[in-house]
């Protein structure tokens, strides 16, 4: 097994379970950061499909300014 396909299969798992995670957590918080690493986690993911493209907007709109304003959401629901 090379090391690339090693690194491949790692990062199948850690994106699942990221994602599992996420979906399944009770708490807001830690579901919305999860959600952030799980983004960041899928930008590397195309990074490795040679997509650099994609990759840099899934870092920036998907963890970068979802991630930002669902964190922005959960501090307004928490005030009130």
């Amino acid at each position: 097994m090379t090391l690339q396909l090693a690194f491949d299969i790692v990062l199948i798992v850690t994106v699942v379970v990221c994602a599992w995670a996420a979906l399944t957590t009770p708490d807001l918080l830690r579901a919305v950061v999860l959600f952030i690493a799980f983004g960041l986690l899928l930008a590397l993911v195309w990074v490795r499909l040679q997509a650099p493209d994609v990759a840099l907007a899934e870092a920036a709109v998907g963890s970068g300014l979802t991630g930002a304003l669902l964190l922005s959401t959960l501090s307004a629901m928490r005030r009130r």
